[in-house]
């Protein structure tokens, strides 16, 4: 990964997290040492991306245990806090609940120094998938030229090396790609300030356009491919991700321009069968009509303001995991891939 790290775990005390709010004009780590400092700092967009949000919560738990108390009640408690932050994630309730069954059996005195240790053993799978995903994504048909992502899928969003983003970095390493487009990605712009910030990082040429200018670029033939991450994958393959994705996938088959989903293997979610069962998440009217405390819209009109849509599957060309390249028909290989995950 690049020289920058989004969470720093610091065991027995608590977890310094880059404010990705404040990117690219600053880069400020924030001490976090609480649950509610924790919950906040998810619920702010702070510290974000489904893969990081999951060892995030893993930390969560862990500082509960310092804070709180390392019995069921107390972490139960917590565990329901952190979830509550922003649910169409899996990734972040699936990983409080992996912790709080990797603790069950151990004693009180015991439990802390697991709730750590599970953390860190979290952190550094993520890395090995981020590496492994993007190995198998580097030859993806159509990964070549220029490609367009969308919302910022590099290593702020996991801690390793990031999803979508280390599969274009892979790609333009290759030889392959040659310029990444990013959209600006509505409401935070998480495109324009996180994604354009790390393809600096990583050196990979970039351009950035207003989501509203995606469909075009894509119907000019000016990019061979879209690649994006996911918040949630259900089991027969619909995939959430920041809304405006489900516009590009749409926009990309009518054009004949593959789109392909890149996610690591706890964003999938067996337990949901399809996409009408994600719940999706709506933020603040303050997210839209301006950006921080700059305002441009007049008071008094309403706003809609999901943060994520979802894609169905028959738009989806592949979908890029640590395990390899998933094709159509979906729900075998999703079944047959989280079965496994749940073996091990």
């Amino acid at each position: 990964m690049s020289g920058y790290t989004p969470i720093r775990i610091l065991p027995g005390e608590g977890i310094e997290v880059l404010d990705q709010t404040l990117l690219p004009r600053e880069e400020r780590y924030l001490r976090l040492d609480t649950v509610a400092g924790v919950a906040e700092a998810i619920r702010s967009l702070r510290v974000r991306g489904a893969p990081l949000l999951g060892v995030t919560g893993a930390c969560g738990m862990a500082i509960a245990g310092e804070e709180r108390g390392v019995g069921p009640e107390a972490l139960a408690r917590a565990a329901a806090e952190l979830k509550a932050t922003r649910p169409t994630a899996v990734d972040l309730g699936a990983m409080i609940d992996e912790a709080l069954g990797a603790v069950a059996a151990d004693g009180e005195e015991e439990r802390r120094a697991a709730l750590w240790e599970f953390a860190e053993r979290a952190l550094a799978r993520q890395r090995e998938r981020d590496a492994a995903l993007a190995r198998h994504g580097r030859e993806l048909p159509g990964l070549e030229g220029a490609v367009l992502t969308h919302c910022n899928t590099g290593g702020l969003a996991t801690g390793g090396e990031g999803t979508a983003l280390a599969v274009i970095a892979e790609a333009w390493r290759a030889g392959r790609i040659e310029r990444c487009y990013a959209t600006e990605t509505r409401p935070l712009l998480q495109g324009a300030r996180l994604t354009m910030w790390e393809l600096g990082a990583l050196g990979i040429p970039g351009t950035l356009l207003p989501d509203t200018a995606a469909a075009s670029l894509i119907a000019s033939g000016q990019v061979s491919a879209v690649i994006t991450g996911a918040d949630r994958i259900a089991a027969n393959g619909d995939g959430a991700n920041k809304v405006g994705t489900y516009g590009l996938a749409a926009v990309a088959a009518r054009h004949g321009v593959p789109f392909y989903l890149a996610a690591p293997l706890s964003t999938f979610d067996a337990n949901t069968p399809s996409g009408e069962a994600i719940p999706i998440e709506f933020r603040g009217e303050d997210e839209v009509g301006g950006f921080g405390d700059d305002r441009w819209s007049p008071d008094g009109g309403g706003v809609y303001n999901p943060a994520f849509d979802v894609t169905p599957a028959e738009l989806i060309a592949g979908i890029v995991c640590e395990s390899g390249v998933l094709r159509p028909p979906y729900g075998p290989a999703i079944a047959a891939l989280t079965a496994q995950n749940v073996d091990r």
